[in-house]
């Protein structure tokens, strides 16, 4: 059997070049800054502070680069250590954080599993590396007890429904190409998926591109050693007995039942989650920020007029002039297109959001009276940060 540290060695995940550094910044969820304020420390962390930050099972550096990256430009303080057990993946990152000039990073060769002996942390990522343990749980386990009073994760896990087909391709080649290196490994396997029926569960799945995009996306998905998936119900389980809680997934929208269907009177958050997750079928992985259990944290909302809000994905001045001529905004939540409409009223605040403004600066400069604006910027605090579009954070101030 290849062992999970060989195939990372041998196909580094994700599959980049330093030489990209030049010309793009991959930006995404979880551990983007705004999205860390926003979720983790009520839209009013201050940057002033250094953030201490580990990346846990960094790969190839993608959630390094943005995390160090972001901060870097804003001109915030960090100190950032990186964590994985491939030497090949950590090359990588190293390289990428050289291209860019980035400084602050320590670069550990190491297991997750002692993340407490370099600790303790303000903020650990953890993206897409827990369910690759052989036990799960001591993972999230190891990762609470390296972080610092105050402090939170962002993670990723993977999601069994939009994941459909890849769990019996993976048992079937375990057992067909067991004892072949992993070149070899790669090059049967794509044979085999060219040839699947059009019915097959996987070749009928259109969430899925990883084995579309590179050999060590192939690889990743459909022959990895150790690889297990999550639903709603049984991550929330596992976050209950390794001294976490869910503060909230970064895209709120797809799980909440009431956009999809109606929700029973008295049914309890988290079933009217984990019943979104099965109606919508497309959700391939749980992008989510967690908390110590028993800690009263909870995303930034509008209540607070101090905060700053920031969009993402389109230019205020372009959602603003949409929303003013009554034209609702385009949105994917799980594949699915979705529209939101917005107040026209709404026009001159949105046009006001810049990062730096406060809402009650953007409020002074909307033209509404107050009641006007709680209700027109009710809407917009209800829709845009559920869709993932506008986060608040004091970052830009």
């Amino acid at each position: 059997m290849v062992t999970v540290q060989e195939q990372y060695e041998v196909y580094p995940y994700p599959e980049r070049d330093p030489a990209d550094e030049r010309t793009r910044l991959i930006t995404g969820s979880p551990s983007h800054p705004l999205e860390i304020d926003h979720f983790l420390f009520a839209g009013k962390r201050d940057w002033s502070q250094p953030l201490r930050a580990l990346v846990a099972g960094g790969g190839t550096g993608d959630g390094l680069i943005q995390l160090a990256q972001v901060l870097a430009s804003a001109g915030k303080p960090y100190a950032i250590t990186y964590l994985d057990m491939s030497k090949a993946a950590r090359a990588v990152a190293e390289a990428r954080a050289e291209a860019r000039g980035l400084t602050g990073i320590t670069f550990v060769t190491g297991s997750l599993l002692d993340a407490a002996e370099h600790g303790p942390f303000d903020y650990i990522d953890c993206c897409g590396v827990l369910h690759h343990l052989p036990e799960p749980e001591a993972g999230f386990g190891a990762l609470r007890a390296a972080l610092a009073p105050g402090g939170g994760m962002g993670f990723m896990v993977y999601a069994p429904y939009g994941r459909s087909g890849v769990y019996p391709l993976q048992e079937a080649f375990g057992t067909l190409l067991d004892g072949l290196p992993p070149e070899e490994r790669l090059a049967r396997a794509k044979e085999i998926v060219a040839a699947l029926p059009e019915g097959h569960p996987f070749a009928a799945n259109t969430n899925l591109r990883d084995h579309r995009d590179s050999d060590a996306g192939f690889y990743d998905l459909l022959l990895h050693a150790q690889d297990r998936a999550y639903d709603v119900e049984s991550l929330l389980a596992t976050l209950d007995a390794t001294g976490w809680q869910l503060v909230s997934f970064s895209m709120p929208a797809l799980y909440d039942l009431g956009r999809i269907t109606d929700r029973p009177e008295g049914m309890p958050d988290r079933a009217a989650m984990a019943a979104a997750e099965k109606l919508r079928g497309t959700i391939k992985t749980h992008v989510a920020y967690a908390a110590p259990a028993g800690e009263d944290r909870k995303p930034a909302t509008m209540r607070d007029r101090s905060l700053v809000p920031h969009l993402r994905g389109a230019a205020p001045d372009a959602v603003a002039r949409a929303v003013g001529q009554g034209k609702p905004l385009p949105v994917s939540l799980g594949g699915a297109k979705t529209q939101l409409d917005l107040p026209k009223n709404a026009a001159r605040a949105l046009a006001a959001v810049n990062g730096r403004r406060s809402l009650r600066e953007i409020e002074a400069a909307s033209s509404l009276d107050p009641i006007a604006f709680g209700a027109a910027w009710g809407r917009v605090d209800a829709e845009l940060p559920a869709c993932g579009l506008m986060l608040y954070s004091s970052l830009g101030r």
